[in-house]
C-alpha cells in the first residue's frame, strides 16, 4: 500500500545492512526454497491462464487468496522468524509467507523467478492522519473496530489536504540491493522493483476524516463542498503520479501483481511496446472504488465518485473498479469507463443481476464471503455449495476470478483456509469452459 491514513511513514534509513552469519543462512535457505518453487512449470501454466482470463478468453475460473490473518496461521513454526535485524525480519516475513501460501493455500498463485528489491520510495502523503478510537477483540489482529474523529467540517479544511512529494532514497535502495545480492548469490537473481499497481481510493481516505453520516448528508446538503474535496484528493494523487513518471519510479504490473482488489495483471497487450526502463501509466493497470457508496444511487455514485475518478482512470491502459461496494445495479455508470476490464463482485452483490449485467464483457472479480471461515463451526460442504451456486449462475460464459480476501479470522484454525483453497481449486477445474 502506497499510503496508510493511520500513520505517516518515516523516510527510509540510508545505512549499510550488516547481518549475522546465522541470519544470512536463514535467508539463504528460504531463498533456495523460493527458487525451487519458482522453477515449478505450473507457474508458467497459470500465467497463461491468468492472461486468458484478463484477455476475456478465459479457460476456467481462477483462484487466489490474500489479506490473510497471518497472526493465526502459524503451524509447526513455519512462520516463526529466526532473524533479529529489522530489515532481515521484513524480508524473512515476506519469504516465509510466500512459502507458506504455496505449501498450504496455493489456488492459482505464481511465484517469480527472482527476489524483489523494492526501491526505497517515500511519499509525504496527503497531510491528514486519521484521529481514531479503537476497539479490539484480539490484540494480535491488525483488524479492529474504529471510531473516527471528524477533521473535515467546512471549506476552510480543504487546505488540510496537502500535495504529496515523492523522494527516491537511492542510497537506501543500493544498500538493500547489495545486501540481497550477497545473500542470494548463486541462488536467485535480485531485481529492483519500483512502484507497481497503485490502490487509488479517494473516498476511503475522505470518509476517515469526514465521518460517514456527515459525508453522506453533505452529498445532499453541501454538494459543492463535496466536489471540492474529492477534486483535491484526485489532484493530490495525480501530482504524486506525475512525480513517479518524472523520476522513472514505476514498474510494470502485467505480472503476478495484484490489480485493484482482485487477482493478477497478466494480459496480452501489456507491456506492448513499453520500454521496461521507462514505464508510464499507459503501460499499466489503474483502479478505483468508492466502498462507502454501497447505498448511494447510481447517479450520485457517478457524480461524486466515478466522474471525478475519470481523470485518473483515463491515464492507464486497463482499469479495475470496485471493492466491497455492490455494483450489480450500477453497470450503466461503469460502462462509461472506456478502459474498464475487471469489476468487483462483492459478497453483498446480487449475483444473478451481476451475471446478467456484466455477462462476458468484463472479468467478474468474485469475492466469496469470508465469514464462511470465521464462524464458530466450519462447514466445508456449505463453502462448496456457495461457490458452486455462483459458478452455476455464470453458466460458463462469464470470465471469473474467485478472490478470497478480507479474512479477519479463521478462529485460529488455518486448516479451514487450506481446505477452502482446495475446494475452490477443484471447482475451478470442474468449471473449465
Amino acid at each position: 500500500m502506497l499510503h496508510d491514513p493511520s500513520h505517516k511513514e518515516a523516510p527510509p534509513v540510508e545505512a549499510e545492512i550488516k547481518l549475522k552469519p546465522e541470519e544470512q543462512d536463514v535467508l539463504r535457505r528460504l531463498g533456495a526454497r523460493i527458487a525451487e518453487i519458482s522453477a515449478d512449470p505450473v507457474n508458467g501454466v497459470r500465467a497463461e491462464l491468468w492472461k486468458n482470463l484478463n484477455d476475456l478468453d478465459s479457460k476456467r475460473p481462477m483462484v487466489w487468496i490474500n489479506e490473510i490473518p497471518w497472526h493465526e496461521m502459524n503451524v509447526n513454526d513455519e512462520l516463526t522468524l529466526k532473524t533479529e535485524h529489522p530489515w532481515a525480519r521484513d524480508l524473512e516475513t515476506r519469504l516465509r509467507r510466500t512459502i507458506y501460501q504455496w505449501d498450504h493455500l496455493q489456488g492459482d498463485m505464481i511465484v517469480s523467478p527472482f527476489i524483489e528489491c523494492p526501491l526505497a520510495i517515500h511519499s509525504t502523503d496527503f497531510g491528514i492522519i486519521e484521529d481514531v478510537q479503537v476497539a479490539r477483540t484480539d490484540d494480535s489482529n491488525d483488524i479492529y473496530s474504529r471510531h473516527f474523529e471528524i477533521q473535515i467540517k467546512d471549506m476552510d479544511d480543504l487546505e488540510k489536504i496537502k500535495m504529496p512529494v515523492i523522494t527516491h532514497y537511492e542510497k537506501a535502495t543500493e544498500y538493500s540491493f547489495a545486501a540481497m545480492s550477497r545473500i542470494f548469490d548463486g541462488i536467485m537473481p535480485v531485481k529492483k522493483t519500483g512502484q507497481t499497481h497503485i490502490w487509488f481510493t479517494p473516498w476511503d481516505y475522505l470518509i476517515r476524516w469526514w465521518g460517514i453520516q456527515e459525508a453522506m448528508m453533505d452529498l445532499v446538503m453541501r454538494p459543492e463542498m463535496v466536489h471540492a474535496f474529492v477534486d483535491r484528493m484526485v489532484d493530490a494523487w495525480m501530482i504524486e503520479l506525475d512525480q513517479f513518471v518524472e523520476q522513472n519510479l514505476l514498474s510494470l504490473d502485467c505480472n503476478n501483481t495484484r490489480i485493484g482488489s482482485g487477482g493478477y495483471g497478466y494480459i496480452s497487450d501489456l507491456p506492448g511496446d513499453a520500454d521496461p526502463g521507462c514505464v508510464t501509466p499507459a503501460d499499466m493497470w489503474g483502479c478505483s472504488n468508492a466502498q462507502i457508496f454501497s447505498e448511494v444511487s447510481p447517479q450520485m455514485h457517478w457524480e461524486f465518485a466515478v466522474e471525478h475518478d475519470m481523470r485518473w482512470l483515463k491515464r492507464w491502459k486497463h482499469t479495475y473498479y470496485g471493492c466491497c461496494e455492490p455494483l450489480d445495479g450500477k453497470m450503466d455508470i461503469l460502462r462509461r469507463i472506456p478502459n474498464l476490464r475487471k469489476i468487483s463482485v462483492s459478497p453483498w452483490s446480487n449475483t444473478i443481476r451481476a451475471v446478467e449485467q456484466m455477462g462476458a464483457d468484463y472479468v467478474m472479480s468474485r469475492k466469496p464471503n469470508p465469514a464462511i471461515v470465521a464462524e464458530s463451526g466450519w462447514e466445508p460442504e456449505r463453502a462448496e455449495q456457495e461457490l458452486r451456486e455462483f459458478l452455476d449462475r455464470t453458466d460458463r460464459r462469464c470470465h471469473v476470478e474467485l478472490i478470497m480476501k478480507d479474512i479477519s479470522t479463521v478462529k485460529y484454525k488455518p486448516q479451514r483456509l487450506w481446505e477452502w483453497a482446495d475446494i475452490a481449486s477443484g471447482l475451478a477445474e470442474e468449471y473449465c469452459r
